[in-house]
């Protein structure tokens, strides 16, 4: 039986490989993500498949060793990227973090209702790595939980 691993999704540039290296305790040097990475605990998916439609399936597929998905939205652009009800597509528990909530505070209640549309459903995790914030209560619920 292969490990479950946390898939991490989002757009370019939205702290995806920052979280992802967060939760594999990793403190080397940051790397564009081209392809799927299986790390420790994760897998990082590249901001282009969910910037292109025909790279969901590839998602979803992949999402078969995942025990947790994280949709990311980032607060600093909040950009609609998703397709309604996209969380839906996952057979595992989707989880909603949404990145750089130091940024553009008045941004929040359009970035929580884009979780909303697209399905996922609360808790939300509000993060900002500079501050610190949000990160250790995301890693308590991801690994202190357990699997559903």
């Amino acid at each position: 039986m292969r490990k479950k691993r946390i898939m991490v999704i989002g757009p370019s540039r939205c702290g995806k490989t920052t979280l992802v290296n967060v939760l594999n305790d990793y403190d080397g040097p940051l790397k564009r993500t081209q392809d799927l990475i299986y790390g420790k605990n994760t897998i990082d998916v590249p901001g282009s498949y969910i910037e292109n439609a025909w790279m969901y399936k590839h998602i979803i597929a992949a999402a078969q060793d995942a025990s947790y998905v994280i949709i990311l939205i980032d607060q600093s652009k909040c950009t609609e990227i998703y397709p309604h009800g996209f969380a839906k597509s996952f057979t595992s528990k989707v989880i909603g973090v949404i990145t750089k909530s130091d940024l553009m505070p008045e941004n929040e209640e359009k970035c929580l209702r884009q979780l909303k549309k697209i399905g996922v459903v609360e808790p939300y995790f509000h993060i900002s790595f500079p501050m610190g914030t949000g990160i250790d209560a995301l890693k308590k619920y991801l690994f202190e939980k357990g699997e559903e």
